[in-house]
């Protein structure tokens, strides 16, 4: 095997198209499956999401379908031979322009297919002939049964992000598109994680194939950086704040779990200053590819979004993750924070984990076998300033080691004279009356009784209660009786 793509037997379209698009060295994943796919094997391939699956599988299929180009105008020239299927909208985008960007110097033609949008534009684009079509399950059978798409000449077929097809439910649409293709054909499927169901899949789907594991199952990319803060839910927009200045991170992509929690955080951090875009599946397709090409061009800053932008999506040099909410499914983790740190470059992904997340956080631990240490959150506002300490702990600081404060007159020149510090001084207390310091005296004669009393026995002679009734106790009282 090689490592570089120069030394591929790649045909020469394919070959200036690579080169132009930068590529050298092949990732490991392209170094191990593309030989096997030229040899016509089926490969169920896993590996880190970042690590250059799509060409791992779209140059030796276009390489294998060069014997099929032609230059004809009609369609019944261009049947479709290979098929790719992908769960999202943006993901199915992001192939298919990957694809006719490696046969630009061909005459393979490519299309793209998904909900959310027109059929007719789509139709008509078929109808041309393609060679190869990009879909996602669901509009793909519209045109299946629409007439609009006929795979009786599939050769190839894809499953990408396999794993994200089946959580969604996709499985019942994926059985019906592969009844309709060729039994005799080469499967590929590629994830960036192995569950139970996935090698079900394959067994059902793919014949003796090579597995390609060019990492650890579930495991996060190593140039990520990896942080879990304990943050309550009411303090997690300021904590986002604060990492987004300490680091000077400039875009991010910012995961919640909700399509409502992601509208308001958008419209929140967006009156808060930051320039944000909210993805999820309530927004129509427009909507959603607008604020994915406004992130590219950099337009934007901060990305919110759900796991529908979790999967596959390849923006380069974005530097940071946030998981706003920690992720329901522990999957969806290593995807998450696989939109950073992508081709070997570094990336940051911080969770902000709140007390009732303990066990999303220890699903995360279990899948990617790594113990998660959950560090506090410290605010800046919340730490004293020490600015403060030195102004009044200052003078204190000279009588403790016995030294002498340094006056003003030996102090170095200054060019403006600073404002004098401010004193403050204790009030004088008043003079006090003589009066209030002496015991009490009363002005009564020693046999003299209260004046109440004297009241209370007036009134019992007068009353009609019998004498065996014991009375209340008298108290004495700042008012008058009446009379």
């Amino acid at each position: 095997m090689t490592s570089s793509f120069s030394n591929l037997s790649l045909a020469e379209p394919l070959a200036r198209a690579v080169a132009e698009m930068g590529y050298e060295t092949m990732t490991p994943i392209q170094e191990q499956a593309i030989p096997v796919v030229l040899q016509g094997r089926d490969v169920m391939g896993a590996a880190q999401t970042g690590t250059g699956k799509t060409a791992a599988f779209a140059l030796p299929l276009l390489q294998r379908m060069m014997k099929h180009e032609n230059a004809s105008t009609s369609p019944a020239r261009h049947p479709v031979r290979a098929l790719v299927l992908l769960p999202t909208r943006e993901l199915a985008v992001q192939v298919a322009e990957q694809v006719k960007f490696y046969a630009k110097y061909t005459n393979l033609n490519s299309a793209v297919v998904f909900g959310g949008m027109d059929m007719k534009p789509q139709t008509a684009e078929l109808k041309k002939g393609v060679e190869v079509l990009v879909a996602t399950p669901g509009r793909l059978l519209d045109h299946i049964e629409a007439k609009n798409a006929v795979l009786n000449q599939v050769e190839y077929v894809v499953l990408d992000e396999a794993d994200r097809m089946l959580d969604i439910g996709f499985l019942p649409d994926l059985q019906r598109i592969l009844s309709y293709l060729p039994k005799q054909r080469i499967t590929l499927l590629f994830s960036a994680t192995f569950s139970p169901e996935i090698k079900r899949l394959a067994s059902s789907f793919l014949q003796d194939p090579v597995t390609i594991e060019v990492a650890r199952s579930n495991a996060t990319a190593s140039t990520v950086e990896q942080h879990f803060y304990s943050v309550g839910a009411d303090d997690k927009r300021r904590a986002l704040h604060q990492i987004l200045k300490a680091r000077g991170i400039k875009q991010a992509f910012v995961f919640v779990n909700s399509k409502l929690g992601c509208a308001r955080l958008a419209r929140s951090l967006e009156r808060e200053g930051l320039k944000t875009t909210a993805l999820h599946g309530d927004k129509s397709q427009d909507e959603r590819l607008k604020a994915l090409d406004a992130f590219k061009k950099g337009e934007v800053d901060l990305l919110v979004c759900t796991d529908v932008a979790a999967r596959g999506l390849d923006i380069k040099d974005v530097p940071a993750v946030f998981n706003f909410d920690v992720p329901f499914n522990a999957e969806d983790y290593v995807h998450r924070i696989g939109r950073t740190g992508r081709a070997g470059a570094s990336g940051l992904a911080v969770s902000f984990a709140a007390s009732s997340d303990q066990r999303l956080v220890t699903d995360i631990e279990k899948l990617i076998k790594t113990k998660i240490e959950i560090e506090p959150m410290e605010f800046e506002e919340d730490q004293p300033r020490k600015e403060q300490g030195r102004i009044n702990d200052g003078r204190r600081m000279y009588r403790e080691t016995g030294e002498q404060a340094p006056r003003e007159a030996d102090a170095a020149p200054r060019e403006r004279r600073e404002p004098r510090e401010r004193r403050e001084y204790a009030p004088r207390p008043a003079a006090r009356d003589p009066f209030f310091d002496k015991p009490y005296e009363s002005t009564l004669a020693p046999e003299a009784q209260p004046a109440w009393e004297e009241a209370a026995k007036s009134t019992s002679s007068r009353s009609s209660v019998s004498a065996n009734i014991k009375p209340k106790k008298k108290v004495a009282a700042l008012f008058k009786t009446a009379a």
